[in-house]
C-alpha cells in the first residue's frame, strides 16, 4: 500500500538532487522517456538529454519550498502530484538571485517497485489574478 507521503519524499528529493547537482540522483527517479511542460513549451527527453539539461542550463536551482501538497493515485502504480513550488534560480556561475512561484504538477509510475517521475509540468502563479 503507498502512502501520499512516499511521493511527497520523493518529490522533495527530486528537487533537492536539482539543488545539489546530483545528476546520478536525478536520473535514478526519472522514466525513460519522460515529459516536461513549462513556459518553454512541450518536450520528451531521455536520460542523456536531462544530463545535458541538469549540468549545462543556464539558470541553477539554489533553493526551494513545496507547499499545498496534493496526491492522488489513479491506479496503485499511478501517482499524480499537485502543488505549489517557492523556487530561488541563479544563473550558471552568478551570484544573482531570482525568486519564482510556481503552481506543479508531477506523474509518477512504479515499475518493478520503484516510482519513477514520467512528466513535470509548472505554471507560473498569476498573483494579478488572485483574489485577497
Amino acid at each position: 500500500m503507498q502512502t501520499a507521503n512516499t511521493l511527497i519524499d520523493l518529490e522533495n528529493r527530486f528537487w533537492q538532487s536539482m539543488v545539489d547537482a546530483d545528476t546520478e540522483t536525478a536520473l535514478s527517479m526519472l522514466n525513460e522517456p519522460s515529459m516536461m511542460v513549462s513556459a518553454h513549451g512541450a518536450m520528451q527527453f531521455d536520460h542523456a538529454q536531462f544530463r545535458e539539461m541538469a549540468e549545462h542550463d543556464s539558470m541553477v536551482i539554489k533553493s526551494f519550498e513545496l507547499s499545498e501538497m496534493q496526491v492522488v493515485f489513479p491506479t496503485e502504480d499511478t501517482a499524480v502530484l499537485t502543488y505549489r513550488a517557492r523556487q530561488t534560480l541563479s544563473p550558471r556561475g552568478e551570484s544573482e538571485l531570482i525568486e519564482q512561484e510556481m503552481t506543479d504538477a508531477s506523474v509518477w509510475t512504479r515499475k518493478d517497485g520503484h516510482w519513477l517521475c514520467v512528466m513535470h509540468s509548472e505554471t507560473p502563479v498569476d498573483h494579478q489574478g488572485m483574489k485577497h
